[in-house]
């Protein structure tokens, strides 16, 4: 299946919130937001007056979205550059092992070079998760074992 990888825009809002409850279905959630409240938060996180991300959107020869990668770029990251982190990559389980996650990568890479002062890319997946593992070593990327993970959920702090 031919599919075209491009950046989010405006009118893809209510597909990527879509495709989130899709996400959160696959890492086993049974709590899922209602569509309107994930229509809103990606409308701020991705076209906000201050946007916290960036989303590479995966599309079927339909039309339909079959995949996305969200990013956002931190700083510092190696002395004063930044970082592209790659918070999530997804690709419809109809569409896997047929090299779209690999193109999605690629294409988090050339977003990373075409940033001046963005000195790396970043991500993480779970110790559980092996079928991300697989995918990322068979692409040559090697596993960094110097980061310990924290979260603090902020109502609860």
């Amino acid at each position: 299946m031919s599919v075209t990888i491009r950046p989010a825009v405006k009118r893809d809002i209510r597909a990527v919130a879509e495709l989130i409850e899709e996400v959160e279905r696959f890492y086993g959630s049974s709590e899922i937001q209602p569509l309107e409240e994930r229509r809103s938060q990606v409308d701020e996180a991705l076209f906000g007056s201050c946007p916290l991300a960036s989303a590479l959107l995966v599309e079927d020869e339909t039309g339909d979205l079959v995949g996305f990668a969200a990013y956002s770029f931190l700083w510092p990251a190696a002395g004063s550059s930044h970082s592209l982190f790659l918070k999530e990559l997804y690709v419809r389980d109809t569409l896997r092992r047929q090299g779209v996650g690999a193109r999605l990568m690629d294409e988090i890479r050339a977003a990373a070079a075409a940033r001046p002062g963005c000195s790396r890319v970043e991500w993480m997946t779970d110790r559980d998760n092996p079928g991300a593992r697989a995918f990322y070593e068979s692409l040559g990327f090697a596993e960094f074992e110097g980061k310990i993970v924290y979260r603090l959920d902020p109502g609860t702090a």
